[in-house]
């Protein structure tokens, strides 16, 4: 049934390129009669109607309304996916990184563009490929309070946030508090492996359980204070996180059980300033401190008993400061970023180790971004020192990240546009780590201390063409790896150890794909398809493994007064890195939205006409080891979700605000079973 939903709403987009298209505006400037949408070197503005706000309880609701390419938007599990290996995907209110509570907390009401940057530049980081920053007006006067509810009715899973700001003269105050929780139980895990061993015999492992459970809590509370001026902001944010993860357990053939649980704690103070120093100079202030205290404790039952804990504490801090000088015809930005983390583990029981890592960071960059005629261009060169120490190995890198976009209009309606970037890929520090942990009765895990980064280098060229009712969009992609860091499988002894290592290793890839939005009926019927050829390539000394997917979706959308109604279906997505293949879960839902003055009401659908989905689904292609795991949720299957979101506002007066904020550490160093 999944796939009759996902070929009508194939056939519904395909059939909308086949019509005669309105021709529109230059390709710089676009008014879209569904959204005005206005080009820019490294991805596009949105101005979101009327109606697309009116009809959003919240800030996941909105962005699925959007063109947003390349990006899963979930409003019912509040989560953005991105649908490629390419990197992060980073969701900023004005330009502060934005969390869970702040989007569902988003007043409607005084947003006034989306920015989608799918080329992000120098001025993001490492790691990050897409960056969709909500743009509101900052407040002058009122105040704002509101409830978002989210709950399964088919299962224990939900979401509920409570928010409210008051602004007094120069002042805001503002406080959100959400609490989240789920108790699943019905998943069920088949892994099925082939151990070749020293003696040149296969061994075969069967790992299956039909009844595996997955509770979590989680509480969330954020105080906050702005001050603010015309030509100012000062922001403070308090923020406490504890996470409670009680129970998750794995029983195989009723012959043995997994069990793990930890609990989580992080209090974070986040200061921002920005000053805009003239009608063209800006100048932007940010420091982050973090604390993560973390208790973990597996037990594993296959080959044994074997149990252990974890205490692991974390301290961070990360100040940026940023220059702007918009000029003519370009804009300078310079900045740096400053980094400094320690990490302490002690592992306790059948692991019995104490892990202390030091790392720095000192990260410089300069950016240029404007247009020479017709030619639009975004060039910039990052530049870092990275430190690190753990025991007695350490070491010091230094880092280049140059960048080039152009942008080039062929016609009014057709664009094309050619992206550059070289950048290093640093592996996670609990991948970095001295310590190795049991998988199983065979399988080992172990961190590798001498991991270096590896060069990443990217050629991305896209065509574009829009009209008033018409987005299509065609992609070509290609990224090579040098000494990448892969995972690898060694035997000793009849065990099998995983690891990382990047010694002459090459992994690349390259896809292309193409996406098109078309309004068949503007502000009433639009209909999105997007679908993509993939091509791995992974080659080491031992090994040379290729592999190719496909991977697409499809949406339609239909505003029908009060009522909003959306059909959602893509067929996940597939990849491979090493010596191992992922498959992300297909996912498809139906969604009705009814709203009645300050209350909406909506109600979502997710994997309809399916008992058990798939959740995941991996393959290890190993000289070693052949392995292939499927895990499915009979509770994420014909799922049922309510939502209800209420505000209540009054004497509300808005004004646009520039800003730039905002980091947050979450990286614990501790190095986990699967």
């Amino acid at each position: 049934m999944k796939r009759f939903l996902f070929c009508i709403l194939l056939a519904v987009s395909l059939t909308a390129q086949a019509q005669d298209i309105e021709e529109g505006d230059t390709l710089r400037e676009v008014t879209v009669q569904a959204a005005k949408v206005v080009s820019r070197v490294d991805g596009q503005t949105i101005y979101p109607t009327r109606q697309q706000l009116d009809h959003s309880p919240n800030g996941y609701s909105l962005l699925s309304k959007l063109p947003l390419p390349h990006l899963r938007v979930n409003p019912a599990l509040h989560t953005i996916t991105a649908l490629s290996n390419l990197g992060s995907v980073q969701v900023r209110i004005n330009d502060i990184v934005a969390t869970t509570e702040d989007l569902l907390a988003l007043d409607m009401k005084a947003v006034k563009q989306v920015d989608y940057i799918d080329n992000p530049g120098v001025r993001y980081g490492e790691g990050t490929a897409y960056v969709v920053n909500i743009v509101v007006g900052r407040p002058v006067s009122g105040y704002v309070v509101g409830t978002d509810l989210t709950n399964a009715l088919t299962t224990a899973s939900g979401s509920e946030t409570v928010y409210g700001k008051f602004k007094k003269g120069k002042s805001e105050f503002g406080m959100t508090y959400s609490i989240d929780y789920r108790d699943f139980n019905g998943s069920e895990y088949d892994e099925q492996a082939t151990y070749e061993m020293e003696a040149g015999t296969l061994q075969n492992v069967s790992r299956r359980q039909l009844q595996g459970r997955e509770k979590s809590l989680g509480h969330n509370i954020h105080l906050s204070y702005c001050l603010s001026d015309s030509s100012y902001v000062f922001q403070s944010k308090l923020s406490a996180r504890r996470d409670i993860r009680p129970h998750r357990s794995l029983s195989v053939f009723e012959t043995y059980e997994n069990r793990s649980s930890s609990h989580t704690s992080s209090p974070v103070l986040d200061l921002y300033w920005h000053r805009e120093l003239n009608r063209r100079q800006s100048l932007t202030a940010n420091a982050v401190a973090t604390y993560i205290k973390t208790a973990n404790r597996d037990e594993l039952g296959e080959g044994g008993s074997y149990a252990y804990d974890v205490a692991g504490k974390t301290y961070s801090l990360w100040v940026e400061s940023v220059y702007e000088n918009r000029l003519k015809p370009f804009t300078l930005s310079l900045g740096m970023q400053y980094g400094q983390r320690y990490i302490n583990n002690v592992y306790v029981g059948d692991v019995d180790a104490s892990n202390s890592m030091r790392s720095s960071s000192l990260y410089f960059f300069g950016q240029l971004k404007g247009h020479l005629g017709r030619l639009g261009y975004m060039g910039g060169l990052g530049m870092s020192s990275r430190y690190y120490r753990q025991g007695t190995f350490h070491n010091r890198l230094l880092l280049f990240r140059p960048k080039l976009t152009l942008s080039y209009p062929l016609s009014a309606n057709l664009k094309l546009k050619y992206d550059f970037g070289v950048s290093q890929h640093v592996s996670q520090i609990a991948l970095v780590s001295q310590v190795a942990i049991k998988q199983n009765a065979m399988e080992t895990l172990v961190g590798n201390p001498e991991i270096k980064p590896n060069r990443v280098t990217s050629h991305d060229f896209r065509l574009t063409y829009s009209t008033p009712r018409l987005t299509a969009e065609l992609q070509g992609y290609w990224r090579l790896n040098d000494d990448c860091n892969m995972e690898k499988y060694t035997r000793v002894d009849g065990r099998f150890y995983k690891t990382q290592t990047n010694a002459r290793n090459e992994c690349s890839f390259f896809f292309v794909q193409n996406y098109d939005k078309w309004d068949i009926i503007p502000e009433k019927l639009s209909a999105t398809v997007y679908g993509g050829l993939w091509r791995f390539f992974n080659f080491t000394d031992e090994y040379r493994h290729t592999y190719t997917a496909f991977n697409g979706g499809a949406s339609i959308e239909a505003y029908l007064g009060k009522w909003t109604l959306t059909a959602y279906a893509d067929n996940g997505w597939s990849f491979m890195e090493g010596e191992h293949r992922g498959h992300q879960a297909a996912a498809w839902y139906l969604t009705a939205s009814y709203r009645l003055k300050n209350l909406t009401l909506s109600l979502y659908l997710q994997q309809p006409f399916s008992a058990r989905p798939l959740s995941y689904r991996s393959e290890v292609v190993s000289r070693y080891l052949q392995k292939e795991v499927t895990q499915r949720s009979r509770d994420l299957g014909n799922m049922l979700t309510l939502n209800l979101s209420w505000t209540l506002s009054s004497g509300r007066k808005y004004r646009d605000i520039r800003r730039t904020m905002n980091h947050q550490d979450t990286e614990t160093g501790i190095l986990q079973n699967k």
